[in-house]
């Protein structure tokens, strides 16, 4: 479920779902809005959040989803090119995206 608090929405089901396949979903990244900008709100986070409310998202209302996916555990470091990412541990890991489009039935994944 997609809820809402400002610009901040939580897809839950990410942490639960690695967790029980055994894996991590790195926390630090996150999806996001698409409309006339790019890398816009609002933000969608792949793991629970304290900082959601109860509004969801509404027809019309594009994002992405992004998730991280671990085999070991979730903290990271940014290596000195300011790009590269990878686990302190060491472990493997693997990201996904797809965008998706809220509709009046439901949503659509636009990218697959």
């Amino acid at each position: 479920m997609l809820k809402k608090k400002n610009v901040l929405f939580s897809i839950r089901c990410f942490s639960q779902i690695a967790s029980e396949a055994g894996f991590e979903v790195i926390p630090f990244f996150c999806g996001h809005g698409i409309g006339t900008y790019f890398h816009g709100p609002p933000d969608i986070v792949h793991v629970p959040s304290n900082h959601v409310g109860n509004e969801t998202m509404k027809a019309g209302m594009t994002f992405t989803i992004e998730p991280i996916l671990c085999d070991g555990h979730p903290e990271i470091i940014i290596l000195d090119d300011g790009w590269t990412v990878v686990t302190v541990d060491g472990s493997r890991s693997a990201q996904y995206e797809h965008t998706i489009v809220v509709t009046e039935r439901g949503s659509r994944i636009l990218t697959k």
